[in-house]
């Protein structure tokens, strides 16, 4: 049958933090998590993002315990701060890894020179999750979804580790699909981890297909943009349904570790969402280790070893 956010479990007594919550698919995951009971750590980029966000789930949902705090993954200092601050909870039950930016047209460094796709959707992610990982495992079925893309099928189709940092030959969408790739085998990675340790986390991932957000708008260059707007009046769905597979691999009570949620139509870009197979660029388990200890290396952050 199909899924809606009515199938959603009641959420109350469970606290979440959704990351790139501000706007779009992560909008919609705080919202929808909140109506569900949960309280809600929403992040952003800055105080006036931030107090928005809340206002606007507020106008829809009156009682909803929602808050929110600064977050850039672009920049490891600030993964720390927010860290350090949520660390100090009683239990982390939710952690769900969406914020993300898209075909940045030139390439560019975070604060921490990292390439700044790979930086942000990947190594913030990393770095975040391992730094929460202690609040994470005092909660007693703790869940970690990561948000990956139907683009980690695509580009390359495998983590460029002679040049990860992409400081030759620069490909916006190639270097966005990399990270989307690191997404999905961090996710599967850390499933397997925690299997390893016998330990109760259930890490998945999802992709909302393609939804219609500012990711596609404030990365890409005009022409790639027009490109984009073209292809989704056929294509694509709103931001509310881009969330619904985030929803149901972070909520489904028997959602399998390591499971993989996305759109059920048109070659995953828009429908309803279903589990659905892991793609053959993501079960190379030898570069998921691999891109596991880089990111430990270059992050600082290190756990389940």
């Amino acid at each position: 049958m199909k899924w809606t956010i009515a199938d959603i479990p009641p959420q109350t007594g469970k606290l979440a933090v959704v990351t790139g919550a501000n706007s779009g698919i992560g909008w919609y995951t705080a919202l929808e998590l909140a109506r569900a009971g949960a309280e809600v750590i929403l992040t952003a980029r800055s105080q006036e993002k931030g107090e928005d966000a809340v206002d606007r789930i507020h106008r829809q949902l009156l009682s909803a315990n929602v808050r929110w705090e600064i977050l850039d993954l672009a920049s490891l200092a600030s993964v720390r701060t927010f860290a350090a601050k949520v660390s100090t909870v009683p239990k982390l039950d939710l952690l769900i890894n969406n914020a993300g930016v898209m075909a940045i047209p030139k390439r560019e460094v975070t604060e921490d020179g990292f390439e700044r796709q790979f930086g942000t959707n990947f190594l913030g992610h990393f770095a975040l999750t391992g730094l929460l990982f202690p609040a994470l495992l005092r909660a007693s079925a703790p869940h970690v979804t990561t948000i990956s893309s139907g683009a980690a099928n695509m580009g390359l189709r495998r983590i460029r580790f002679e040049d990860l940092q992409w400081e030759h030959g620069y490909k916006p969408w190639a270097a966005y699909c990399q990270s989307k790739l690191a997404d999905l085998m961090f996710a599967l990675e850390l499933s397997r981890r925690v299997a390893q340790k016998n330990l109760p986390l259930l890490s998945n991932a999802a992709h909302p297909g393609y939804a219609r957000t500012n990711l596609q708008t404030s990365g890409p260059g005009k022409a790639q943009a027009r490109t984009l707007t073209f292809l989704a009046k056929i294509m694509s769905q709103d931001a509310f349904h881009g969330a619904l597979p985030t929803l149901r691999a972070a909520t489904e009570p028997d959602a399998a570790p390591g499971s993989y949620y996305a759109p059920d139509r048109f070659f995953q870009l828009k429908g309803d969402p279903v589990l659905i197979p892991i793609p053959k660029p993501a079960q190379d388990e030898a570069a998921a280790r691999k891109l596991w200890e880089i990111a430990e290396s270059l992050t600082g952050v290190s756990f389940l070893p």
